[in-house]
């Protein structure tokens, strides 16, 4: 199988994330950035902290890319998700300012 080629800062997000890293998650992202898990919206640092406690680094969660595509600011991985909290499939659209993530949306993948 090929390897998935994934550009950054998105590679190196996913490689925090796989090393429940919760400062360098935390720091992917621009001051005003949220995670959309969902519908569920969480915007800016505290709020993503809590959400990510209970269901992303805290779940000890991995993501394995299966596919990638970019469309201008936007990096589209679709990966396999493992963790205490949820596994599946998913997709993760991530919204890039200059080496920051301005937002992560969760969908089915």
């Amino acid at each position: 199988m090929t390897a998935v080629t994934v550009p950054e800062p998105v590679h190196s997000f996913i490689e925090t994330v796989n090393t429940h890293d919760e400062k360098g998650f935390l720091d992917a992202f621009t001051s005003d950035g949220f995670v959309d898990d969902w519908g569920r919206v969480f915007t800016g640092r505290e709020e993503i902290k809590g959400w990510s406690d209970n269901e992303f680094i805290g779940a000890t969660g991995v993501l394995t890319p299966k596919s990638v595509t970019t469309e201008g600011d936007v990096v589209t991985v679709i990966g396999d998700w493992r963790s205490t909290h949820a596994n599946g499939l998913s997709s993760f659209e991530f919204r890039v300012t200059g080496d920051k993530l301005a937002s992560m949306t969760i969908r089915e993948g």
